[in-house]
């Protein structure tokens, strides 16, 4: 990018004598995308989509942007595909075209650009060819872990993953229905991340095959990513009958390829992504589902599309209700009683209080119960990082880094949250890890000022209806059918054109065009353009065009 140089500010003669129309000169002024602010890892979001918009102009083809763009994701982010599908793109929500005609379908393109690396066998990129001598050690195989294993790798470090599963992918693996993810896209992605140099032991569990003592011992640092795969209790009478599952393991045993039988008639209990999976799952294990939700519909934190999914299947959502009693009969669980709730004021979550009505009390008929209401680590042979408590977990500072030296942690033993969080997380320690090997300091530095609506010119840009997903339709869904399609090459390039590169120049050459003293001088593609300030006389033209907010006056 090319800067402004300060020069002296030039009087401006006019007909009756010397005057400065304006003291105000026009800057580049750099500022964030709302999309990339609002995504955890900080994904580039709107350089890769004006890459994508921009590939003719810059004589590419499509296929050379779209490795661009594969190749600059992949430097933050290995799972672009996985991403792709199971992230609830927060980017979306924020993206300044909502106040238009819709935000950029940024999901659907990142799954696309994830599926084209997958097809084109492309290499995650390594940062240089070194060799480091210290050694660091990954427990857990999740998001978290694989993304700190690659970032390290990467930069040269020798590097082991303990997985105490049969196969790596965490929660990617056994907690997301096959139905969302397919197996072959995440086995593929992980396959790129062990060909960077990461060393995979599966089947080996700290406390079990391996102290974390003699890990510290043969490592130099150790990274923490076990996740939070113990499903918590509902603590009501009943729940220990062999057929009350919770989400987690259900979802475990389904994942690993087994059939649990579910019976007719299956009760779902929680609101959040691993009820909905439940409930989705038991469906296409034949039974009929009822899910139970203490809340509204509103309230519910599951992402929005796989609420409506479970829905169009024919789950069944019982709101403003929870459980009371889970009814037995010769040792199994039967049914349910249960209660209607109102909402109160709100709680810790910042969400209404589910408050019950006296009176109110039902009972529904079950074959089998899943509580999937939340989750939590299992800290077996972590004694150092955990207290006991069991609503304490793993502390760390910025960075990954836990109280214990040398020992860092991400994902969600520390906090449940998106994978794309973990991700973020896995790549923080990573660097802090390097960091603290090659004694430099390591420090986050402040983004810029994020741009608004009230900054960008909506009306400059044309309409340009969102492109939308499509799916399968209900009727030839099978159990590993993914159920959501990706958008066609030529969609991809559509929807990567409607960016509107809020606060990034995008040579739409509206300023030079506006300019009546000629300030404005175009430069090679790239570079955008130069300003002969001593030719400014400060009429503000150029800025009050700009129609992304690039340009301000100072």
């Amino acid at each position: 990018m090319v800067l402004f140089k300060t020069v002296k500010k030039p009087v401006i003669k006019s007909g009756t004598g010397s005057s400065e129309i304006s003291p105000l000169r026009p800057r580049y002024t750099p500022k964030a995308a709302p999309c990339a602010g609002h995504c955890p890892n900080g994904n580039e979001i709107r350089e890769l989509l004006i890459t994508i918009a921009q590939a003719e102009a810059y004589g590419r083809t499509n296929e050379q942007a779209f490795e661009l763009v594969w190749q600059r994701i992949a430097e933050r982010n290995p799972f672009p595909a996985v991403c792709g599908r199971v992230c609830p793109h927060p980017c979306e929500d924020a993206c300044n075209r909502n106040a238009k005609d819709g935000g950029v379908a940024i999901n659907a393109v990142e799954r696309f650009i994830g599926d084209f690396g997958i097809n084109k066998n492309l290499k995650l990129p390594r940062l240089n060819n070194e060799k480091r001598a210290e050694r660091v050690a990954v427990v857990g195989a999740g998001p978290a872990g694989l993304s700190c294993a690659y970032q390290l790798a990467r930069r040269g470090y020798p590097v082991t993953v303990f997985e105490g599963f049969p196969k790596a992918g965490g929660m990617l693996r056994y907690g997301i229905p096959e139905y969302r993810l397919p197996r072959e896209v995440l086995d593929k992605e992980i396959d790129s991340i062990l060909e960077v140099g990461v060393e995979l032991k599966c089947d080996c569990m700290i406390g079990r095959d391996i102290s974390m003592g003699e890990v510290r011992q043969q490592y130099q640092a150790v990274f923490v990513g076990i996740g939070a795969q113990k499903g918590i209790k509902l603590r009501v009478p009943g729940e220990d009958a062999p057929n009350v599952f919770s989400g987690t393991g259900f979802l475990n045993l389904v994942n690993r390829g087994e059939k649990p039988d579910v019976g007719k008639k299956v009760i779902v209990i929680g609101g959040g992504d691993t009820a909905i999976d439940a409930a989705r799952v038991s469906q296409r294990l034949g039974a009929e589902v009822t899910l139970l939700y203490r809340r509204t519909r509103a309230e519910m934190p599951a992402v929005k599309s796989e609420i409506e999914g479970a829905l169009e299947e024919g789950v069944k959502i019982e709101f403003l209700a929870a459980p009371l009693e889970i009814l037995q009969k010769d040792g199994r669980a039967v049914g349910m009683r249960s209660i209607r709730m109102t909402l109160g004021e709100p709680d810790s979550s910042g969400r209404p209080r589910p408050v019950p009505q006296p009176g109110s009390e039902f009972e529904i008929q079950a074959s089998c119960i899943i509580a999937a209401i939340s989750q939590e680590p299992d800290f077996q042979g972590f004694d150092d990082l955990h207290s006991g408590n069991d609503k304490d977990w793993i502390k760390t500072a910025d960075f990954g880094a836990t109280p214990v030296d040398g020992i860092y942690a991400g994902g969600d033993d520390t906090e449940l949250g998106l994978v794309t969080i973990a991700i973020a997380q896995g790549r923080f320690a990573a660097e802090a890890i390097d960091a603290r090997f090659r004694g430099v300091p390591l420090e986050k530095l402040p983004p810029p000022p994020m741009i608004t609506t009230d900054k960008i010119k909506l009306d400059w840009y044309k309409a340009a209806e969102r492109h939308e997903r499509k799916h399968v339709a209900v009727a030839e869904r099978q159990p590993d059918t993914e159920i959501e399609l990706g958008l066609s090459e030529a969609e991809v390039v559509d929807e990567a054109k409607r960016c509107m590169s809020c606060g990034m120049c995008m040579d739409c050459e509206t300023c030079w065009m506006y300019c009546s003293s000629s300030c404005f001088v175009k430069l090679p593609k790239g570079e955008h353009y130069k300003v002969k300030l001593e030719l400014c006389n400060g009429c503000k033209k150029c800025a009050d065009a700009c129609p992304c907010g690039y340009i301000e006056m100072n």
